[in-house]
């Protein structure tokens, strides 16, 4: 089966590595260079942000994925050499107002989770603010993301697939509701199935089949702190915002939500707020002046759930896009999912919360 890819972000690429592995020929197609967008800017942490707030769908691709990172980490060093440096450090959630929640939660799916007191948070994390409660989640990993695209990019073209970048896809040949080719640099390239997987421009790609979807771009920003050592051993969640620690003494502090459109210009109202969160959660962090700030547009979807699956009325055409804040949490599950069913193999999951309507 010939596949054609728009979109080469972590979803894309995954996707695409998923169904070359499946036996397809894939085609993986970016307006730019391979994972610029979103998929570079985003932190990180391999879970949603406060778990127990979220859909149950996302919960179950949530841990799916989670469960599929360490053998991903395996392939991915195995046939690239490019470690992604999955780093199982435990997610602190300090001063959560729902703690209750996060133990119904953790129990009813079988998470190990741990409340902490203000001398167990200060054993913990010394590091940290004077804080008076936090909730634990000692199994969530985090992954440094511009060496998984870096990883992904390498193993797709290793695998066969046939990156194009820099092009869009310039005439759809159509007939009877169904993609028989596209011409790409003046090109023909005849196709199977065409799957859309262009995060925060997904609608654009949608156009000629007439079809939208409720995807709008959110706007992130982040800073990158580098200090001597490594003196964080936890990612810290406060108030929205978080602390990631990388293993060569990096740390990075996110995350705005900006409801601006298209705009990705890096701003200095966020630096500000961001700074004045990273020194609220590490006093020590006002010692040092953040080296790097960069901004992304996440594909955000009404609920955080994403649309994974067949476009109505059209007999070839997916899209796997609208996974928002959790595109790195989710990638793994979501591309393994729409590979399934694009290759008609039966599913891990119930794809029903995803489809599109």
């Amino acid at each position: 089966m010939r596949v054609l890819v728009v979109g080469g972000g972590i979803i894309g690429l995954l996707s695409a590595f998923y169904l070359q592995k499946a036996g397809c020929q894939v085609l993986l197609l970016d307006k730019q260079n391979l994972g610029t967008e979103a998929s570079w800017a985003g932190g990180g942490i391999i879970s949603p942000l406060y778990p127990w707030r979220y859909p149950p769908a996302v919960t179950t691709l949530a841990q799916q994925a989670q469960a599929a990172y360490p053998t991903l980490q395996k392939e991915l060093l195995q046939l690239t050499g490019i470690d992604i440096e999955l780093n199982t450090c435990g997610l602190l959630m300090v001063e959560p107002n729902d703690a209750r929640d996060a133990l119904v939660w953790a129990k009813y799916y079988q998470q190990p989770i741990e409340v902490l007191s203000p001398l167990e948070l200060r054993r913990l994390a010394p590091v940290i603010n004077n804080f008076q409660s936090g909730v634990l989640l000692p199994h969530i990993a985090n992954v440094r993301n511009p060496r998984l695209l870096q990883a992904l990019i390498k193993a797709v073209n290793l695998m066969g697939v046939q990156v194009i970048s820099h092009r869009i896809v310039e005439q759809w040949e159509v007939k009877q509701q169904r993609v028989l080719a596209v011409q790409i640099d003046k090109k023909r390239y005849e196709v199977d199935h065409v799957l859309i997987a262009a995060g925060a421009w997904t609608n654009h790609l949608l156009t000629p089949f007439n079809y939208s979807l409720p995807i709008k771009p959110i706007k992130g920003q982040m800073l990158l702190y580098k200090l001597p050592t490594q003196v964080l051993n936890k990612m810290i969640l406060h108030q929205g915002h978080y602390l990631i620690p990388r293993l060569d003494g990096h740390i990075l502090c996110g995350s705005t939500l900006e409801d601006v459109g298209f705009d990705k210009m890096p701003s200095l109202v966020a630096r500000e707020t961001l700074q004045q969160s990273a020194e609220r959660m590490m006093p020590s962090l006002a010692e040092h002046k953040p080296i790097k700030q960069w901004a992304g547009l996440r594909p955000a979807s009404p609920n955080g759930i994403p649309f994974i699956g067949h476009v109505p009325h059209w007999q070839n055409v997916s899209v796997n896009a609208g996974q928002f804040r959790n595109g790195l949490v989710l990638a793994p599950a979501s591309a393994q999912l729409i590979s399934q069913l694009i290759t008609q193999q039966s599913t891990t999951v119930d794809a029903s919360p995803y489809q599109l309507l």
